[in-house]
């Protein structure tokens, strides 16, 4: 089994990634194999509404220059997928915004190709906005018609401060290892 976190935040290796490795250690110690994707490595664009993605059916993004596609093979390839954002003026990073957008849209397109992956989402927040940037990231799942297990919300404003919020570590173990626990079940 394997699980792909996509973290949406502009600053690699922030509070966001951080919080991502804490569920990673719950899943790996259940021998699940995980991947850390960062947005700020590889960017991807918005939609540009072109809707080839429901013409094409190929379960691609019609626009080639950017790593779109690339993020689409490897949540076609995971049992289990994370969203992760640190919240930006209330919402997603546009990052991930337009990493929702554009991989949602093929999903749909292609008779939502992720249904019945495993969703989990991070959120980085230094005071406010968790709430609203977990509802965008959960839409992806819902409308995808995965199965979502959860979040963790972690507070921290400078690299590294949300290994201070010993209760926002807590939450994303919790959420380690509830996926792992929906994922043997599925796969039993």
């Amino acid at each position: 089994m394997k699980v792909v976190a996509f973290n949406g935040s502009p600053r690699k290796d922030g509070n966001t990634a951080i919080l991502i490795h804490y569920v990673f250690r719950e899943l790996e110690k259940k021998g699940i194999e995980t991947e850390l994707v960062q947005l700020a490595d590889k960017p991807v664009h918005g939609c540009i509404a072109c809707e080839k993605c429901g013409e094409n059916l190929d379960r691609r993004c019609a626009v080639k220059n950017d790593a779109a596609n690339e993020y689409i093979e490897k949540m076609l390839g995971a049992d289990g997928i994370i969203l992760g954002s640190p919240s930006y003026f209330q919402d997603v990073t546009p990052e991930m915004k337009a990493l929702i957008d554009r991989t949602g849209y093929v999903s749909r397109a292609n008779g939502r190709m992720f249904r019945k992956k495993v969703g989990g989402m991070v959120v980085a927040a230094r005071r406010s906005g968790a709430i609203h940037t977990l509802d965008t990231m959960s839409h992806f799942f819902l409308s995808g018609e995965m199965l979502l297990v959860g979040r963790a919300i972690g507070v921290g404003r400078e690299k590294g401060e949300v290994e201070k919020d010993a209760e926002g570590i807590e939450l994303a173990k919790s959420l380690g290892q509830r996926m792992a626990w929906v994922l043997e079940k599925l796969h039993a």
